[in-house]
């Protein structure tokens, strides 16, 4: 066990039985009080927020967790199959780990998960993916000098909107937190 005066912004705690990341810590020493820590720290899983104060004497269990890139293997019902690069061995990760980000998520990617004691707490996708275009209308010619936008299908399944002079075959840049078009991939 540790102390309150060990945690430092970004350590993940085990607090009132849950997995929270500290945001912002700050000691604080009032006039005519006892000095102690304002916390403010936002659960793992649900990503709620909590403001705690500690005490400068208080013991708090300080996680230690592990990120590492993995490479996505395949959908199995609810999880997710990951392999560690450089071991080989695999793991299962639930799906809500990745958020709305997982439509994007293709086989052979590289991912980033974090593991506390063999449990997945995290997992983050890479901003941008490289998809293939397989279906959309084709160009009209001389629609291309506007913005307009129309509907395209990436080889994820996924429908986005893009610009008219993109074509099928084409392959595109998309950003993975918003599922926004961002460039057309030479």
């Amino acid at each position: 066990m540790a102390k309150a005066s060990d945690i430092k912004n970004g350590n993940i705690l085990r607090f009132n039985g849950d997995l929270v990341q500290v945001e912002e810590f700050i000691h604080r020493t009032p006039g005519n009080l006892r000095a102690f820590y304002q916390a403010r720290m936002r659960n793992v899983k649900t990503g709620k927020l909590v403001e705690y104060r500690f005490r400068v004497d208080e013991e708090v269990e300080i996680c230690r967790v592990e990120t590492n890139d993995y490479q996505y293997l395949y959908e199995d019902g609810t999880f997710l199959v990951i392999m560690d690069n450089t071991t080989y061995e695999q793991y299962n990760v639930p799906k809500f780990l990745f958020g709305d980000g997982i439509k994007f998520l293709k086989e052979g990617m590289n991912v980033i998960v974090a593991f506390e004691s063999e449990e997945p707490i995290m997992a983050q996708l890479p901003q941008n993916v490289e998809l293939e275009i397989t279906y959309t209308e084709p160009a009209v010619k001389g629609n291309t000098s506007t913005n307009a936008q129309k509907y395209a299908t990436v080889e994820t399944g996924v429908e986005i909107r893009v610009p008219m002079f993109i074509n099928q075959g084409d392959k595109v840049k998309v950003d993975t937190r918003t599922g926004d078009y961002i460039e057309r991939v030479k």
